[in-house]
């Protein structure tokens, strides 16, 4: 098991500091529990790479709803301080990264559900067109689609972070 995990960290680190943006060790070692308990249900007709994947995305999205996210958001915290200190970067700066982050974060989650779905499989779990065409069971060309008309609305959506 533990090898098995050690192959797929960077990948999970990877979604989590895209989807979170930071590297939340929390929510690291709770894809490796979940991963653990739920092993029996994984079925091998897809990767175990976009199976663990995914857990990591749901468990993000979770995170993302918390309300200790949510509060974490409104405030600078004592590692964002760190940050700030080690990176030279302006309070401000942080406090707008933060707001761009989560202004992004609510513009995927107001996605129709099939479009949300696609740009976070291409976008945060690095799939390609043929593992997303598989997973959702649907030609390339839809998925495609579906791809373009996300990036279009979540285009509309951010035009001011543009």
């Amino acid at each position: 098991m533990k090898e098995i995990l050690a192959q797929y960290r960077n990948n999970i680190r990877k979604i989590i500091s895209n989807m979170t943006g930071s590297n939340n060790e929390d929510i690291e070692q709770e894809v490796y529990i979940r991963t653990f308990k739920n092993l029996d249900k994984y079925k091998e007709e897809g990767k175990f790479k976009s199976w663990i994947s995914t857990i990591t995305a749901n468990l993000c999205r979770d995170y993302m709803k918390s309300s200790y996210f949510r509060h974490s958001q409104d405030s600078l915290t004592e590692e964002d301080m760190i940050q700030i200190k080690d990176e030279r970067e302006s309070i401000e700066d942080a406090f707008i990264r933060k707001q761009r982050q989560k202004q992004i974060m609510d513009a995927i989650d107001n996605l129709k559900p099939k479009f949300r779905e696609v740009i976070i499989m291409y976008e945060m779990q690095d799939m390609d067109y043929e593992q997303i065409a598989k997973k959702i069971n649907c030609p390339i060309g839809t998925v495609r689609s579906r791809l373009f008309n996300a990036r279009k609305e979540l285009s509309v959506t951010l035009k001011d972070l543009i």
